[in-house]
């Protein structure tokens, strides 16, 4: 049901808003929770030092992380428009110029473009939940899993079959709206998702080496920590929770006036680092006990843990409930990452949101298709990055979700007034708002910034030059 009043007396939304707080909190989560989550965070705090990079981590997510994601969904419900229209009204309101719509356009293009090659990624997931319930892995020596995983990837055919399934369940969900679609989807695929990964905690738990895994991810090695070790908390703080892309923005939009702000970025926060780090506790036990290498990355979700859950017990079905949960998780960051263009479209256009989603997904559909033939059929050609994919992710994920996150602080903290971010934080003018000022005026884009210049390789020549 789309509303026209948001309760008090703003504007209204032209989408409709989440029903609850819970809702909310579960969308934005599911957003941030995706492949990443899975296996990045927890092998990378495994690299450099365990617990210690996890204490540096949650500084980050925290004094970074939080602040920036505070700002987004400020701006996205002040403007109660889509990333780019809301920036445009916000600039001309606060700072006399609509041209901080292009921070807007800039999420919703760097959202477009990570769903075209995240989408072929979370295709392959989805294949590998068929195959793993087909007991195709069961008993599979290292070869056979290997020749399964290049046959998935030199098919042009298949590859693109998997990625077409995907968009199109993705399509299906965002065409329904706020509350048929995507707060329906991410209040049964959140918990969902919550629930295996809970079970197989206990799995890994009696399955694996549990204690082995449990000192690689919290064990502290402070010899291990270094800068690099504080640039990658920074890195992985930031981009673990969605900010940037217009996602944040776009579901900000949707959310009642009455409900905080604060309170509901902090549980999205909580929420995404406990997800990131009992995915840690799933996986490493398991890498432990079969021998694997825990830094190989999504070598260890497609080869590794196939194999791995191939020869133990019952390990067809918990494969499958595990590659169910990176299938959900890939699922809720990709209704997120659609939803900035279609809000646009449907604004834009006076189009309908189920034509605007199947013209918007059948777009990143035909783009999908230069990362699908990026592994077989154009694995040669390859430009400044790589492949066509390699282009794709170093564009998005070093230049332009760093510059989007940036300009979103500077904004919120020099160029909204004092007076509507405390109306919109509805926090008063006392400490909880001067350490958000104080984070978002001066630490967070500091953060950014370094990450910015260490992800370009600019960080270590500007060091060396001064």
């Amino acid at each position: 049901m789309v509303q026209t009043d948001n309760g008090k007396g703003g504007r209204s939304s032209l989408h409709g808003f989440w029903s609850s707080r819970l809702a909310f909190i579960l969308a934005v989560t599911g957003s941030a929770v995706g492949l990443g989550n899975i296996w990045k965070f927890p092998y990378i705090a495994g690299q450099n030092g365990g617990g210690a990079f996890v204490l540096v981590y949650l500084l980050c997510v925290f004094g970074v992380g939080l602040p920036i994601m505070m700002s987004e969904v400020l701006l996205g419900r002040r403007g109660r428009r889509n990333p780019v229209a809301s920036m445009a009204l916000l600039g001309e309101e606060e700072g006399g110029t609509r041209s901080w719509s292009l921070i807007g356009l800039s999420g919703v293009v760097a959202g477009f473009l990570i769903l075209s090659f995240y989408s072929v990624i979370a295709g392959w997931v989805f294949a590998y939940i068929f195959k793993s319930g087909a007991g195709d892995f069961a008993g599979a020596d290292a070869e056979q899993v290997k020749t399964l995983v290049q046959s998935l990837e030199g098919s042009w055919l298949a590859t693109g079959a998997w990625h077409t399934l995907f968009m199109g369940l993705t399509v299906f969900v965002v065409a329904r709206g706020v509350e048929r679609g995507l707060e329906v989807a991410v209040t049964l695929m959140v918990p969902a998702l919550i629930v295996i990964l809970v079970l197989l905690l206990g799995y890994s738990m009696t399955s694996g080496e549990f204690e082995m895994g449990v000192r690689f991810l919290f064990e502290p090695d402070f010899s291990k920590l270094s800068a690099g070790s504080v640039l990658a908390a920074m890195g992985q703080a930031f981009f673990t929770l969605s900010i940037g892309m217009g996602c944040v923005m776009a579901y900000g939009a949707y959310l009642p006036q009455e409900t905080s702000i604060p309170a509901t970025a902090f549980s999205v926060v909580c929420a995404d680092t406990a997800i990131a780090l009992l995915s840690g506790l799933v996986i490493f036990p398991i890498v432990f006990a079969n021998g694997l290498d825990p830094t190989a990355g999504p070598e260890l979700i497609f080869q590794a843990l196939p194999l791995s859950f191939g020869n133990m017990p019952f390990g067809t079905f918990f494969g499958t409930l595990f590659f169910m949960l990176v299938g959900f998780a890939a699922l809720t960051s990709a209704i997120s990452l659609m939803e900035p263009a279609v809000a646009w479209a449907v604004e834009s256009f006076s189009v309908t949101r189920a034509r605007a989603s199947v013209i918007i997904g059948l777009i990143i559909w035909v783009l999908g298709f230069l990362s699908v033939l990026s592994f077989n059929v154009l694995s040669d050609f390859t430009f400044w990055q790589g492949t066509f994919l390699d282009n794709l992710d170093y564009l998005t994920s070093n230049i332009m979700l760093p510059l989007g996150g940036l300009m979103i602080t500077v904004f919120c903290g020099w160029v909204m007034c004092r007076n509507a971010s405390v109306a919109e934080l509805d926090v008063g003018a006392g400490n909880l708002y001067q350490a958000w000022r104080i984070l978002t005026r001066f630490v967070a884009p500091l953060a950014v910034v370094l990450v910015f210049l260490n992800a370009i390789g600019l960080l270590d020549w500007l060091i060396a030059l001064f």
